[in-house]
Formats: structure tokens, sequence, C-alpha cells
């Protein structure tokens, strides 16, 4: 009889947090850079500038907003796809097929995007869910390209006997999932973000979309590299977080 440990519920919005407290200063900066009115100042230049001006904890303005995201929707897709995982490869003795995995992921996804959508505003049910179905079609993309892609990959990694159940397997496995991430959710954020800077060239999502697809495929990964030096760190530090607090604080399992 061997132990097996199991993640608890809440651990992946634990390990999001941990995550989001390492990256936070790359989104501050990226954010500077989207809404700079002069020049073409680099990551670089743009983190020394806000360290200059406003010191070295300037680079965590907005942490607890970022916290109280990852408690809501990362909390939420985690505990969903992790739990049903978990029940379902029990009662099957065995992992769950990918295309289960990518079902899962794409419905903790969803739901975790609604229920993430920011709680700031309070005018009324319609105006604090105002929002709620593209950040839930990016949530399914996000948490399909994570949490299944993990999956996969790190089974695949395993099933090959060269590498065993240790942080390099789960490095390069949260490195090919955050890839993943931010292949399938790149066309989202590029129509997001034009719809969001549009002056009223664009009537709605569809005709964003089809006046985006007229520049060719290669239009809708504009900004490509930018998202994944954002989105791999993160994805990284949040599974190897997992992983720790599974193998560390996990429920026991005797099989």
């Amino acid at each position: 009889m061997t132990d097996k440990r199991m993640s608890r519920w809440y651990f992946g919005g634990l390990a999001s947090c941990g995550a989001a407290c390492c990256t936070h200063p790359l989104d501050l900066i990226k954010v500077h850079l989207q809404t700079q009115q002069k020049g073409k100042m680099g990551m670089v230049s743009m983190a020394m500038q806000v360290v200059k001006n406003d010191g070295a904890l300037a680079l965590y303005n907005g942490l607890s907003a970022s916290l109280c995201r990852q408690m809501s929707y990362s909390l939420t897709r985690f505990a969903i796809y992790e739990t049903v995982r978990d029940m379902l490869s029990s009662s099957n003795q065995g992992p769950m097929p990918f295309y289960q995995k990518v079902l899962l992921g794409a419905f903790g996804g969803f739901t975790g995007g609604f229920i993430g959508t920011p709680a700031d505003m309070v005018n009324g049910v319609r105006k604090l869910f105002s929002g709620a179905t593209m950040a839930s079609s990016r949530g399914a993309l996000v948490t399909v390209g994570q949490l299944a892609c993990y999956d996969q990959a790190k089974q695949l990694v395993l099933s090959s006997g060269f590498m065993g159940d240790n942080i390099l397997t789960h490095f390069l496995s949260s490195f090919i999932a955050g890839g993943c991430a931010t292949f399938l959710c790149q066309p989202l954020d590029v129509m997001k973000t034009r719809l969001m800077n549009s002056k009223g060239e664009y009537s709605g999502v569809i005709h964003c979309l089809r006046v985006t697809a007229k520049e060719g495929p290669m239009a809708f990964y504009k900004g490509l590299v930018p998202a994944g030096i954002r989105l791999i760190p993160h994805t990284v530090l949040t599974f190897i977080f997992l992983e720790q607090l599974k193998n560390n604080f996990g429920i026991v399992v005797i099989s």
C-alpha cells in the first residue's frame, strides 16, 4: 500500500495568490507600457522609472485587488476542476481522457470567470456582472490551457519514464501549459483590447472579429510574446506552489 496526497479544494487559490505576489510587478509595468503617452520605453526602463518616481513598493500598487481576484476566480476554477477530476479518477481507477479534462477545464474556467468578475461595482446585479461573458469565455480558455494541458503534459512526462514526479517535471509541464494558455487566449485578448480602445469603429464583438479576420490570421496573435512573458511565469509559479502545497499539506489517500 502506498500513500498518495490529493489537493485540497482551496489550494489552487492559495497557489495563485503566491504566483500573483511574484508576478504582479510584471502586470503593473505592462499596464504602464500600454498607457504611456510619449515615447516608447522598454520594460526595464519603465520599471526603473516607476521605482525612481514612486519607490520600490509602487511595483505592488493594486496587489490587493489582484489577490481578491485570485481568491474568487482562480479558487473557483481550481476547486471545480481538481475536485471533479479527483472524484472521477478515483472511481475510474485511472487518469481522465484528455477530452474530459478539456470539457471540465472549460466548465470550471467559465464558472470562475463569471464569479471573478470584479466585485467592486455594487450598483445592482446587472452592473455587477457587466462584462461577465467576456471574462467567462477567457476564463474557460485559460483554464483549458493551464489545468487540462498541465495535467496532460505531466501525465505524458511521467509515463515516458525519463523523469519522476519532482519539481523539474512540474516546471516543464507548467511551462508547456503556460504556452498553451497564452496561445488559446491571445485572439480573445486582442479583440478585447481593440474593443476597449475603440472610438466607435466597431459595432460589437462579431464586427470586431470580422474586421480583425480580414487582416489575416496573424492579426489575432499580435503581442503574443509580451503576453507569454506575463502568463507563463505566473502559470509555472502557480503549479509549483500548488504541487508543494499538495505534497506537504494535501489529503492523504492510501491506495
